[in-house]
């Protein structure tokens, strides 16, 4: 890649960043039906492109911004990602992305009051006309962890040719039963707050309940196992204070119909595993409620050429997020190391 011809500037010794907004071809189809009327997919190129490119994806509320140098906590990632962590950008270029229907800057601009439902398909086609915008006949890796290993899945079985190896994550096939379960509640509680006009304690709720089960009940044991607090009117727990602290975080954030937009293809999420003949990572973490390791034992049985690792945390479905130490390992097939 031609580093004056792509637009990269220096933000650091030997390190550049591009970022940029692509109008998708119009009108973009959708794979439930439907389509995006005037789409746009936000990206965010970090490192030197002369490395090997690795896409890297993470959960519904994941951004392009992976990691950052300057503010370090401002990449959803940064535990992770970055010069000499886990997923190492001094050996890799990492490619973000905004996802179709997200909190970013991916937006349908024709103003339609309700987002359709978009596909793990539907982000995997936005991706591959990204990958075409820039030039890029394929990447080392698509690194996906939750929702993104649902993308990257999707992304190999239908542009194959495309892509080296997927690293998945926490992420199946398809979305268990008793998750659907989990998330259904979630956007009814939603859809019933803004039909109150009261969206934004809707989405505080949901994503209360939501953090119960991306963390494990060890976890919570050790965090949260001390007495009650006396308020005002009643009882405040040490549980229920962390939980309602995320959910206004989240709330403050993220627009209620990207909420549901995006938990909603979560469990439209169907691939065919047997169709996918990329080589495949499968990281499963023991413990994990949302995506349990049966199923990733499962999946890999499924694809042609998988290799299965499994982990332990305490942060059950968020080790991801945390477990940079346990991860490294697993991804040394992105510099060449299998």
């Amino acid at each position: 890649m031609n580093l004056a011809q792509h637009g990269l500037r220096t933000v650091g010794e030997g390190a550049f960043l591009r970022e940029g907004i692509l109008d998708l071809p119009t009108p973009f189809p959708l794979h439930h039906g439907g389509e995006l009327i005037e789409p746009r997919f936000a990206w965010r190129l970090s490192g030197d492109p002369r490395l090997p490119i690795v896409v890297a994806i993470g959960g519904i509320s994941a951004h392009r911004r992976v990691f950052d140098e300057k503010q370090p906590r401002a990449g959803w990632w940064h535990e992770v990602a970055g010069p000499g962590r886990a997923l190492d950008s001094s050996r890799c270029c990492i490619l973000g992305i905004d996802y179709l229907g997200g909190s970013g800057e991916s937006k349908d601009r024709s103003g339609r009051a309700s987002l359709p439902s978009i596909s793990s398909y539907d982000q995997a086609l936005a991706l591959r006309c990204l990958l075409d915008h820039l030039g890029l006949a394929q990447v080392r890796a698509i690194l996906g962890a939750s929702y993104g290993g649902m993308v990257a899945l999707a992304f190999g079985e239908r542009y194959p040719e495309r892509v080296s190896r997927l690293l998945v994550v926490s992420a199946s096939d398809r979305a268990h039963p008793m998750a659907t379960a989990w998330r259904c509640v979630q956007r009814r509680t939603v859809r019933f707050a803004m039909q109150q006009g009261r969206a934004c304690e809707g989405l505080e709720l949901a994503r209360a309940l939501a953090m119960t089960t991306y963390r494990s009940p060890e976890e919570f044991s050790a965090r949260f196992d001390a007495p009650p607090v006396r308020g005002e009117t009643q009882f405040v727990f040490p549980v229920e204070e962390y939980l309602f602290a995320r959910g206004r975080d989240f709330a403050a954030r993220v627009q209620p119909e990207e909420f549901l937009c995006l938990s909603e293809s979560i469990d439209l999420h169907r691939v065919d595993a047997a169709r996918i003949a990329v080589p495949t990572t499968v990281i499963a973490v023991r413990g994990d409620l949302l995506v349990p390791v049966e199923d990733m034992r499962a999946l890999a049985t499924r694809l042609p050429d998988a290799r299965l690792h499994e982990i332990s945390s305490p942060h059950g479905h968020d080790a991801f997020l945390k477990e940079a130490g346990q991860l490294r390992p697993t991804f040394a097939c992105i510099y060449g190391e299998c």
